[in-house]
């Protein structure tokens, strides 16, 4: 790791005109690197670098722009222990969640190195006179602004299509986790993706982040966030009238029905609320468990979180600390609220009791029980690991339940009968519906909200279309007859 980090602009580092900041662990609180700061100049810079460059990136073969990614995925996996590490320290979370960030990091420029070349148009039959056919063209310059949950992933997630199909991109990681997409810049240039075709300008929000997304070179963003940050993004998109994908918040329902496999369930119930200390946007927080088997799950969730251990990310613990103080105070806010709210605590609700972790942004994995929909630990988004039991009696209720929330990002269907899962979800306001796995699927399978949650997909082959604009030629080639 490196004392210090510059911004990436047109191919190299280089220092930033603010004043420079700091990140830290946040197992400890110990700073980690001063980061340069950008102000809206230097955001000038970038873009006009990324615009620059955009010409020949986009003239660049469709195959030529995918091998240089399947390159960048080759350097990735090359150097996934160090990233991994540096991933860690910067985010908190596990190491082995870590080193599986990495991995899809590499996988997205993989999948989209190889679909580079296979996004065609179509022709349109309008009879012998005419030849009429479509293309598909980039936007130029893509402006990203990342979260802080998964700082590699999310900015592979989304550089992985937009450079396939001939965009340049300027990306604004969170000021809390910069590290990684600085390196992810690095490594793409040594591999050959030309200067200017991928910046990074490190910042704040209302600094770095607003100049980026209000700049006139712009002609595309990309944000992960919070829903009121992304609201502020779109009213600046409208006003500019330039398209948008949002990735916004989620309170994902986990409907498990009595005749599921509660092994399976337990083991994934788990997963769902704690991965990366139940920072993501698609966690299943709320699980709605059928009466008859609602005690007997519960039961068994509660024993897995007695039997979990908490610590710094560097040790994989089955927990990590939450990457920033701002969040941990959220969150045990949201711990005393759900005792407020009359929920009854089954397991954790607090902070962890060991002196060694008091430094750091730890909660216990927390489980409130007898949890009503309509409390607001059941409709907020908390952004921990603390998952809300809810009690239901049949397909009916369990479907109005999940609806019940203003957000449509993730669902999860837990039956041994293909028929209900299939029905149900049918009937879930929801962008991705797993069913007897939660989190199932992958960098192949599209990703995005209904409602609240935002708009546009990422992820998967239709992740291409939406960083390119469709143009249609329409040709006379025969004249007029009589």
């Amino acid at each position: 790791m490196r004392s210090r980090y510059d911004l990436f602009i047109n191919g190299i580092s280089v220092p930033g005109s603010g004043e420079p900041f700091t990140t830290s662990n946040p197992a400890t609180g110990e700073v980690l690197a001063e980061v340069a700061r950008a102000t809206p100049a230097d955001v000038d810079k970038a873009v006009l670098a990324a615009d620059a460059a955009k010409r020949g990136w986009e003239r660049t073969k469709a195959s030529e722009r995918g091998r240089i990614l399947l390159n960048l995925a080759a350097a990735i996996r090359a150097n996934a222990d160090t990233l991994a590490e540096l991933e860690t320290l910067d985010n908190g979370q596990a190491l082995g969640q870590a080193r599986g960030d990495i991995e899809t990091a590499a996988r997205y420029f993989e999948y989209y190195g190889g679909a580079a070349d296979k996004l065609h148009g179509e022709t349109i039959p309008l009879g012998p006179d005419y030849l009429s056919y479509t293309t598909h063209e980039p936007y130029g310059v893509v402006a990203f602004v990342l979260p802080w949950n998964a700082p590699m992933q999310q900015a592979a997630r989304g550089l992985g299509p937009a450079l396939a199909t001939g965009n340049v991109a300027v990306i604004k990681p969170a000021e809390d986790t910069p590290l990684t997409t600085l390196e992810l810049a690095r490594l793409a240039t040594e591999v050959g993706v030309p200067p200017g075709v991928l910046n990074v300008v490190t910042g704040f929000g209302n600094e770095a982040g607003a100049a980026l997304t209000q700049h006139p070179l712009v002609r595309k963003i990309a944000f992960t966030g919070s829903v009121d940050t992304g609201s502020l993004i779109m009213r600046t998109a409208s006003e500019r009238l330039i398209p948008l994908t949002l990735e916004l918040g989620g309170k994902s329902a986990n409907i498990v029905f009595s005749d599921a496999d509660l092994d399976a369930v337990a083991r994934s119930s788990w997963t769902a609320f704690t991965v990366k200390s139940g920072q993501v946007c698609s966690a299943g927080t709320r699980l709605l468990v059928q009466s008859s088997v609602y005690d007997e799950l519960l039961d068994r969730l509660v024993q897995r979180a007695e039997s979990a251990t908490l610590g710094p990310g560097i040790d994989n613990p089955d927990v990590g600390p939450l990457a920033t103080r701002a969040q941990f105070e959220k969150v045990t806010g949201y711990l005393k609220l759900g005792i407020e709210e009359g929920a009854r605590v089954a397991v954790g609700g607090g902070v962890p009791a060991d002196p060694a972790l008091r430094a750091g942004n730890f909660v216990e994995p927390t489980i409130f029980a007898d949890v009503d929909n309509s409390m607001r630990i059941a409709q907020e988004e908390i952004f921990g690991p603390v998952l809300c039991v809810i009690r239901f009696d049949d397909e009916d209720e369990a479907i109005r339940l999940a609806n019940d929330t203003p957000y449509g990002l993730a669902a999860g269907v837990w039956t041994s009968d293909l028929s209900r899962a299939h029905r149900v979800a049918g009937s879930l306001e929801a962008g991705q519906v797993f069913v007897n796995e939660y989190f199932a699927g992958g960098v192949e399978t599209p990703f995005g909200g209904f409602k609240s949650s935002g708009f546009g997909r990422e992820k998967g082959f239709e992740a291409l279309r939406y960083y390119s604009q469709l143009k249609t030629v329409t040709v006379r080639i025969s004249e007029p007859q009589g």
